[in-house]
């Protein structure tokens, strides 16, 4: 058996490897402000990560770190970008797969977070994969009502208009989300009892 090679005659081996990590943006809304976990580590604050096993998958490396670092089992994140600039991180030749996972917040009921305003100064480029997972986030709630599901199978609009207004502050005034989001949403026919004014009706998505 030959030794494969390129169509220049190298090996693959031949080539300098990076080392691949996986960095995590895990975001929902508590308390009506979003927020996002991070880890504390000898390197100062950042996104919950770790480095690619051999054998192993981006998923299955997503899975583990979120488990050690911050205590969070069965959630499947969404690959966000990869940040591969050389000089990225001080220990080496690092490319890091950022992911971005969206979740209710009694999900990450034990787990510490951080208002995103507060989410600054991040070890390594963190911060910059911060601002894509936030931007992410807010164009995908523009076009949708809850696309992430923070809110459950049913709500009131008052109560989904202050979940994209905490996502998001460019969101639209009252009568404009409504139209926009109203077209994607249908009634249950159920109505919410509220402790001061009027019971309100419940929307599920159509």
């Amino acid at each position: 058996m030959t030794d494969p090679t390129d169509s220049h005659g190298k090996r693959l081996t031949d080539y300098p490897r990076p080392s691949v990590a996986v960095d995590t943006a895990v975001l929902t809304v508590r308390d009506g402000v979003l927020s996002i976990a991070l880890a504390d580590t000898a390197g100062g604050r950042r996104l919950p990560g770790t480095f690619l096993h051999e054998g192993e998958t981006l998923a299955d490396a997503v899975r583990r770190s979120l488990e050690v670092k911050v205590g969070i089992r069965g959630l499947v994140p969404q690959q966000l970008h990869v940040f591969d600039a050389p000089g990225r991180d001080s220990r080496g030749w690092v490319l890091s797969v950022a992911h971005l996972l969206a979740v209710r917040s009694d999900a990450l009921e034990h787990v510490d977070l951080v208002p995103v305003a507060d989410a600054v100064g991040l070890a390594f480029d963190h911060d910059e994969i911060v601002r894509l997972a936030l931007t992410r986030l807010r164009e995908v709630h523009r076009e949708h009502p809850d696309p992430f599901g923070l809110l459950g199978e049913e709500f009131t609009l008052l109560e989904l208009q202050r979940l994209h207004e905490a996502i998001d502050p460019a969101t639209p005034k009252r009568d404009t989300f409504r139209r926009t989001m109203l077209r994607m949403l249908v009634e249950t026919g159920e109505i919410r009892q509220r402790t001061v004014g009027k019971p309100a009706r419940l929307f599920r998505h159509a």
